[in-house]
């Protein structure tokens, strides 16, 4: 399992996945505090940025990136490291971000790259083209000329839009979109800055 960042819609099943399929979990010190409280720390791998980590045929790289200040435009949500020191204390908003990570993945003469949240480090994200963009969309509208600063680095043949759902929404009820989203807007947006690029939607799994 490879987690961008910790707060509760990234997180919460790592350990339970962990736990069921004996899955490794890569990622920041605050992940590795979690699979800890669960007593899962020897699953747990705390990365190295930039890193290779060779995992079967995938060869996967954790970038330093940055979250979207989803509040207003002014501050990132539910901000710091993940600290808490018991199960009964992991609310909601006790998933802090912790460091967040744009990753790369190779596979098969395939690359990849997975933005869980719509904003990025400028300096750590290289100019290395990716054959798919994974763009996790939520907050993007916060992020100043987002598609531009990223869009020119990646260099993607295929744009596909993620993290666009409701997680809020109960289980076991119909799927939405999260709020503000604008989904529709993605192939407009993208097609501004990076004409070649295709933008491709994942089928829905809820109907």
């Amino acid at each position: 399992m490879l987690v961008g960042h910790t707060h509760f819609d990234h997180a919460v099943d790592a350990p339970a996945l962990a736990r069921r399929y004996g899955a490794r979990a890569y990622g920041s010190a605050s992940l590795g505090h979690l699979m800890r409280l669960h007593g899962l720390g020897e699953l747990a791998v705390e990365v190295v940025p930039h890193e290779p980590y060779e995992l079967g045929p995938f060869v996967v790289r954790f970038v330093p990136s940055r979250h979207s200040k989803l509040l207003v435009g002014r501050k990132v949500p539910m901000d710091g490291e993940l600290t808490c020191d018991h199960l009964h204390g992991l609310n909601p908003v006790s998933y802090r971000c912790g460091a967040v990570y744009g990753i790369r993945i190779e596979v098969a003469g395939i690359s990849l790259y997975h933005q869980g949240s719509a904003d990025l480090d400028d300096r750590e994200l290289r100019g290395d083209p990716v054959d798919v963009f994974l763009a996790g969309v939520a907050g993007r509208s916060v992020t100043p000329h987002y598609w531009e600063r990223i869009l020119p680095k990646l260099d993607p043949r295929v744009v596909v839009p993620t993290h666009y759902d409701n997680f809020f929404t109960p289980l076991g009820q119909p799927q939405d979109f999260v709020a503000r989203v604008k989904l529709a807007e993605v192939p407009r947006e993208v097609g501004q800055v990076a004409r070649d690029a295709q933008v491709a939607a994942l089928p829905r799994i809820d109907s």
